[in-house]
């Protein structure tokens, strides 16, 4: 288990390290007002632009919902909600996916074959729950995506619960910004408990714990 505690805080250094380093200096750029300005003037693109944008946060430190805000102003909140939560679902395929490339026997020399082991029992309970809850928070969407990934959690499990948790995110900050509401904790309070009731009616289909 330490050596699989070891593993998680590489994955945090990782992720919080760009934050460290750049993240003020990308906020100030991609703040609501900026990253709408930004992408329309890119025109018909406008939409590719915020894609990449979202889906780049798995790496960089983008403001991921300022972004999706932004879209919100673009293309109104049914448009602009579909494009954030596609985008925030790339980004959390893209951690997955690298991740799992590793394979088990390179994963077992990071973190144990018994950390390994002990990992994926849990991710067989907790999971989804995991993927779909952390959405809507800071940094750990990424180092989830990159847990999954690493103890092989079932594909179409994982990309179930990450949508669960990408669709609400995705729809109620395009939602903000194309009403121009000023509401963060309604935004929290969905974005939290929204991906917890679409998981709860979701797992019994895919026959998980």
């Amino acid at each position: 288990m330490i050596r699989l505690f070891a593993v998680v805080l590489a994955l945090a250094i990782l992720v919080v390290l760009p934050f460290a380093l750049w993240g003020e200096t990308v906020e100030a750029w991609l703040s609501i007002d900026g990253a709408t300005e930004w992408m329309r003037g890119y025109g018909g693109w406008a939409w590719a632009v915020g894609l990449a944008l979202i889906a780049a946060d798995i790496f960089l430190p983008i403001p991921a919902t300022a972004v999706m805000a932004a879209l919100g102003v673009i293309y109104g909140p049914l448009a602009g909600g579909a494009l954030s939560a596609f985008g925030s679902i790339i980004a959390g395929l893209t951690g997955y996916g690298l991740c799992r490339l590793i394979g088990p026997r390179l994963a077992e020399r990071l973190a144990g074959a018994r950390g390994m082991s002990q990992a994926r029992r849990h991710f067989d309970r907790w999971g989804g729950w995991l993927v779909a809850a952390s959405r809507w928070l800071p940094v750990l969407p990424e180092i989830v995506s990159f847990l999954a990934g690493l103890v092989r959690m079932p594909f179409w499990r994982f990309a179930v619960a990450l949508a669960c948790g990408a669709i609400p995110l995705g729809f109620a900050y395009a939602a903000l910004g194309a009403l121009g509401a000023e509401a963060p904790v309604l935004t929290l309070a969905i974005a939290a408990i929204a991906p917890l009731g679409l998981w709860a009616a979701a797992r019994p289909f895919l026959a998980v714990k």
